[in-house]
Formats: C-alpha cells, structure tokens, sequence
C-alpha cells in the first residue's frame, strides 16, 4: 500500500483512542489494514504489561458504584505506577469504565473476574490493555469489594476527594423507617471509615492473635511494675487499644463528643428503631 491517508489515520485514533503518531505507524507497519493495525495497538500494550509486570502499582483511584435502590454498592482500586498517570484523561476515562462494571460482579467475585466483565462491547482486560498502551505505565485493579444489603439494610460509601481513600459501611436496622433514618449518617460513618483507619466493628470481632499481641507489648512495657498492678495495667492498655480502634467505640470524626454507636443510635431512635453496623471495608491507594 502507499501513503496512509490522514483520513485512515483518523479512523484508526477513533476506534483505538491512541495517538496520530502511534496510529500512522500501526497503520504503515499493517499496510493498511485497519483490523490489523487496531491489534498491533492492543499488543503494545499487551507487551508493555509484560514488560512492567514487576513494578509496584502504588498510584492511581479508588472507584465506587452504587445501584439506584442504594442497595447494592461496590469500590475497587484502579492501581498505575504514578501519579501523573492517575491524573491523566486516559487514566480516569478507564476508572469511569471500571465504575460501569463494578456492579456486574457477584458479591464473592475477586478483582479477576472484573477483567471478563463486557463494557461498550469489549471486556474490560482489553479497555486496560489499550490505556496500557497509552500510558506505557503498569495498570492493575488491586482490590474488589461488594456489598448487597438486606432488605432492611443500609450501605453507606464516600470516596475522599483525592479520590486515593474509600470506604464502606452496612448498617443493619429494624425496619423500614429506620433504615431511612439512618441512611445519611450511614455516609458520614463511611467517612469516619476512611479518617479514622478503625480495625474491626467492635471488640468480638478484633482477631484473638491481635488482642494476644497487643497484651504481650502491654505486658512488656510495665514489667518493673509492681506485681499486683501490672494486670490492672495492661488490661487498661487493652482497653484503650478497644477504645481506639474498635469502629463503635471510637470518637466520631464529625463531633468527637461522641461515639460513632451513639451517632447511630440517635439517628435510630428519631424513628423509634434500632440499628447496628454490620461490617465495613477500607480501601487505600498505595
């Protein structure tokens, strides 16, 4: 074939989203064909994934999805290799794709099975794959996470504005008109989440490794301590570590006058209900 035209070029930046510069020369090495060249494309970035398969992926997005009921809601990492990358318009366009597929995904789902979901067509591993060839950096989704609440059930999400932090809280609450009571403060918890790192729901949920370890360092710290006080101590110690990283017990972001179980059950109590936090999730960039 001879001259590639500036129209066949164009075509190809169209279906392929890459450069003028990249398209001509796919297009030149392909004699043309467009199909041809589309898949030199996508093996470009195919290889530059290979290429880049051990580097850290400590940038990028956490993406959310919410169904119109608010009922189902998900977040996942969209993790590359720098910040200048996370900030592109190729970056965010394919975070905004992954937030389309978010919710196709059954709740056990790994991250994995998001690569397979169909987005506009094409999976999202090939949506990737040509950002990857954009970029030239790494491109992974790190963590996937689902949640789909009970008919009573509430789940609140925020993502910080950074768009580096996000978190997940559900609220299990007594009925109907509770679970709207709560649906507001339920977002503000999530945003508790995502400043105040808590490390479980409550104290029955704290691993007993955890609380064993906790207790060991304790122990050591007050070990010239006089005998008869040193388990008086150390249980104080274990106290506070409850106090301060257990999600119920800890000081509300928003008015650390209180905790963030009385913030629920004041919401709760304006609809005559009861509510509880069921389970949360954090997820962080980096």
């Amino acid at each position: 074939m001879g001259e590639i035209s500036a129209a066949l070029v164009m075509k190809l930046r169209k279906m392929s989203g890459q450069g003028m510069m990249d398209c001509k020369k796919a297009l030149t090495e392909t004699d043309g064909d467009l199909d041809k060249a589309l898949e030199l494309l996508r093996k470009k970035g195919l290889a530059t994934l290979a290429k880049r398969a051990g580097r850290d992926t400590t940038e990028g997005r956490v993406v959310c999805a919410r169904s119109d009921d608010g009922k189902t809601v998900a977040l996942a990492t969209l993790c590359c290799e720098t910040d200048f990358v996370a900030k592109s318009d190729d970056f965010i366009a394919l975070a905004e794709t992954l937030g389309g597929c978010l919710l196709t995904c059954p709740e056990d789902a790994g991250a994995e099975a998001l690569l397979k979901v169909t987005a506009e067509g094409r999976s999202f591993e090939q949506c990737m794959t040509d950002t990857v060839s954009k970029t030239g950096e790494k491109t992974e989704i790190g963590d996937y996470v689902r949640y789909a609440a009970d008919p009573t059930g509430v789940i609140g999400a925020y993502v910080h504005f950074n768009h580096r932090v996000g978190a997940m809280v559900e609220i299990e609450a007594s009925d109907a008109a509770t679970a709207e009571a709560v649906q507001g403060v339920a977002a503000d918890i999530a945003m508790h989440v995502t400043a105040m790192k808590p490390v479980a729901v409550d104290e029955d949920a704290i691993d007993p490794q955890v609380l064993q370890r906790e207790r060991e360092i304790a122990r050591e710290q007050v070990k010239n301590k006089p005998a008869n006080i040193v388990d008086k101590i150390v249980e104080g110690k274990i106290g506070k570590f409850l106090k301060d990283n257990c999600l119920v017990h800890q000081a509300f972001v928003k008015d650390d006058g209180q905790t963030v179980q009385q913030v629920l059950d004041a919401a709760a109590g304006r609809a005559g209900g009861q509510a509880k936090i069921k389970r949360f999730v954090r997820l962080e960039i980096g």
